[in-house]
């Protein structure tokens, strides 16, 4: 390549170069008018600032009843006839093998029979299915079916009251559609 042609390729970058320097001393100049209306707006006065809220002040209170029962537990008394009272689970019986699994683990995929004899086919969370039958029990929180339907499983369930004793819960297991 001679020093012509690597001239003649070289200029029209030297010369977008020198008008990219002209334009940007022209944005430059017309700065006077800016720093005009900034001198004029440090010069106007601003809005008043509003005086702080008046602070209420309380009157103290002295809490001397310390000694006393607290009115939020329950007192003894309470706690000795909630646990003895009521439903409690049978912790001599056997376990069931369903009783290993949680509740909402367990899969209802049909019945078995009809009327008084009727048997539900429930599905484990290994993919086991077991024959279950009335007062029998599964799930953790000791669950006794109390009835059988074509569609769905109800159960009680124990589960503790937080005062020592056990409460009834009802729950149920509806038909899986897998």
């Amino acid at each position: 390549m001679s020093k012509l042609t690597a001239y003649r390729s070289a200029y029209p970058a030297k010369a977008l170069l020198v008008l990219c320097a002209a334009l940007t001393l022209a944005g430059c100049s017309g700065q006077d008018d800016l720093h005009q209306w900034v001198a004029q707006e440090k010069q106007k006065k601003g809005a008043p600032i509003p005086p702080l809220p008046v602070i209420k002040t309380f009157e103290t209170f002295q809490y001397n009843d310390q000694d006393k029962r607290d009115p939020f537990s329950p007192s003894t008394a309470e706690l000795q006839s909630s646990a003895s009272n009521g439903p409690r689970p049978d912790e001599n019986r056997p376990k069931e093998p369903l009783e290993m699994f949680a509740l909402d683990s367990l899969k209802m995929v049909g019945t078995v029979g009809t009327g008084a004899g009727m048997e539900v086919l429930v599905k484990d969370p290994g993919g086991v299915i077991h024959r279950v039958h009335r007062n029998e029990y599964m799930g953790q929180s000791y669950g006794r079916v109390t009835a059988i339907a074509d569609d769905h499983i109800d159960l009680v369930e124990l589960v503790s009251n937080g005062n020592g004793g056990w409460m009834e819960r009802p729950a149920s297991i509806a038909l899986s559609e897998k």
